[in-house]
């Protein structure tokens, strides 16, 4: 189960910007990720890529975490994302991101976020 102190370690990772990073740090090995009702990716190296894949279309990201819950295992994350690609178009999307962690790792992410809203 994560501490406080943990979770608010990923949070600010997170926010700097190391999004890969905080994938890598904080996720288990056989970690999984779910965008709403969408099939899970699966496995943290699968995770780290396709994150850095996305950083690669998007090089300016900013994160900010609303609001967190921690209860045991179970962690909720309330996001504010703006996400401004290559040619310099902005998307902002408000999120909450569902944990399940696994001592102090997490192993099971699902994202909750009105996809009509991704470009508003």
């Amino acid at each position: 189960m994560p501490t406080r102190a943990r979770l608010d370690e990923f949070i600010a990772v997170v926010e700097s910007g190391d999004h890969a990073g905080a994938i890598e740090r904080f996720y288990t090995e056989d970690a999984s990720m779910q965008e709403n009702t969408a099939e899970p990716r699966l496995g943290r190296d699968n995770l780290v890529a396709r994150e850095r894949a996305v950083l690669e279309r998007t090089p300016t990201v900013y994160s900010k975490a609303v609001a967190s819950v921690l209860d045991g295992d179970r962690v909720a994350i309330h996001w504010n994302f703006e996400l401004t690609d290559k040619e310099g178009k902005t998307r902002r999307f408000d999120e909450v991101a569902f944990q399940e962690w696994r001592g102090d790792r997490i192993f099971r992410e699902r994202f909750f976020y009105d996809p009509t809203k991704v470009n508003a």
